[in-house]
């Protein structure tokens, strides 16, 4: 529980954390276990699925498609940074994580986290593209540019997440030790540092909250721009332009929202941070999936015609 001395000083420093996850009620823990065992197989089946459908599927080798593929392995690794360390505490009566696995899991989920900010970012901008510039949609987005913004997006996610880790590294932990939360993250870590943190707390928020608050009004903003062009178009058109923009929309909130709410304001807990955090580390990789298919009648073809595919195969 205790670990390492701090200089001359002999302070001891935290060498793991308590999470004290979501109640102590062993019968409630076991019907938890099976929800969110549930919610993560989802996760993962939904995933890989939209991974496997668009990768082998010919028709579906487009800038979008190739972006929401992308999108599919992020939703399926910021999952896994949580859920299974989850999961596994459900049967243990005192849930903790080391110092070092504590700051690793920070680093993942912010990298991830990041990741996706930007990532649908990427998503605006093509849309913008495909909306404002059709004929030459598949020219401009081409194979090139869009790996290039993948990697910046995840380029952005780095930066982001070891900005986090240069603030919290030199802080000192000398107890208590207990996080009320079920994950490791910023807010709650930060909490137990054995010294004064407003000013980090206000460059965090800045860094984390203000970004991440500006940049969903910026969204937003596109997607407004981009369904004010969509006037333009003829009825069909502009129907399944509007479903795709809508999904989108749908999908940014789900992210940008509870983010909001938990890096925009000071670090102080309420009773709703555990609920918000469920939402976004846990159900949205889960929902992700299942929205951009039942809102996209090409994916549903596609994943129909996959279906047929491995049915002829079993019966050869």
């Amino acid at each position: 529980m205790w670990g390492r001395s701090h200089g001359t000083q002999n302070i001891t420093w935290v060498s793991e954390f308590i999470l004290l996850g979501f109640s102590q009620i062993q019968e409630l823990q076991k019907f938890l276990f099976l929800v969110f065992l549930f919610v993560y197989v989802t996760t993962i089946v939904g995933n890989l699925l939209t991974m496997v459908t668009v990768t082998f599927d010919s028709r579906l080798h487009m800038p979008m498609y190739f972006l929401l593929r992308n999108l599919a392995v992020i939703d399926l690794c910021y999952s896994t940074v949580t859920s299974p360390k989850m999961l596994v505490d459900f049967f243990h009566e005192t849930k903790t994580i080391s110092y070092q696995g504590c700051l690793a899991q920070i680093f993942f989920f912010h990298l991830l986290g990041g990741g996706t900010v930007f990532f649908l970012s990427v998503m605006a901008y093509d849309r913008y593209i495909a909306i404002s510039r059709p004929l030459r949609y598949v020219t401009i987005m081409n194979t090139r540019l869009c790996v290039g913004l993948v990697l910046a997006a995840w380029v952005g996610g780095f930066v982001h997440s070891i900005v986090q880790l240069a603030l919290l590294l030199p802080l000192p932990f000398c107890g208590p030790n207990i996080l009320d939360n079920f994950y490791c993250d910023v807010p709650q870590v930060l909490r137990l540092a054995c010294t004064d943190t407003s000013l980090l707390e206000f460059l965090m928020i800045s860094n984390s909250g203000m970004l991440i608050l500006i940049w969903f009004v910026l969204l937003l903003f596109s997607y407004t721009v981009i369904l004010v062009m969509l006037r333009s178009y003829s009825g069909q058109a502009r129907r399944k332009a509007a479903s795709t923009c809508t999904t989108h929309i749908i999908v940014v909130s789900m992210i940008f929202i509870p983010c909001i709410y938990i890096y925009s304001r000071p670090f102080t807990p309420f009773p709703m941070d555990k609920a918000v955090s469920i939402s976004y580390t846990v159900m949205t990789p889960m929902l992700n999936p299942i929205i951009y298919t039942l809102r996209n009648q090409e994916m549903q073809a596609a994943m129909k015609r996959l279906g047929r595919r491995l049915m002829i195969c079993n019966r050869e």
